[in-house]
């Protein structure tokens, strides 16, 4: 059984990184942060490290994506209520992401998202599951 994902992400500037998830609430784990990545709590036993790009490339022999040209991942992130969601993107935003999608009610589904300071894309929604059509 999978027990933790760290998902990790490229990043040009790791302080400018780390203030702004700090402004969104969240916290970096300090036995796994140095100079060369920071390991971003989102929740137990979810994690994104964000590496700077150098220590990054070492990971992989494809070059690293551009996130704000191409669209390398989107990453989800669930919240427990439509106001959760319109909070957590008003904080982002104010903390220099910016929103390339407009939000989108679907009755069992409200979703918006934010994208980083280096384009990484994150989708944060309220779903309730009860109310989900049989098949999507």
């Amino acid at each position: 059984m999978l027990r933790e994902i760290f998902v990790n992400l490229p990043v040009k500037d790791l302080n400018q990184s780390q203030v702004f998830f700090k402004a969104l609430g969240l916290n970096f784990n300090p036995r796994f942060t140095n100079e060369k990545g920071a390991c971003l709590e989102i929740a137990p036993n979810i994690y994104a490290m964000l590496l700077v790009e150098p220590f990054f490339q070492g990971f992989t022999k494809l070059p690293i994506a551009d996130a704000k040209k191409t669209t390398e991942v989107l990453i989800a992130l669930s919240c427990d209520s439509r106001a959760e969601v319109d909070a957590l993107v008003a904080k982002a935003v104010a903390a220099g992401a910016t929103t390339p999608n407009a939000p989108q009610d679907h009755g069992f589904m409200f979703q918006h998202g934010f994208a980083d300071l280096d384009g990484h894309q994150w989708e944060v929604f309220w779903m309730d599951e009860s109310a989900a059509p049989a098949q999507m």
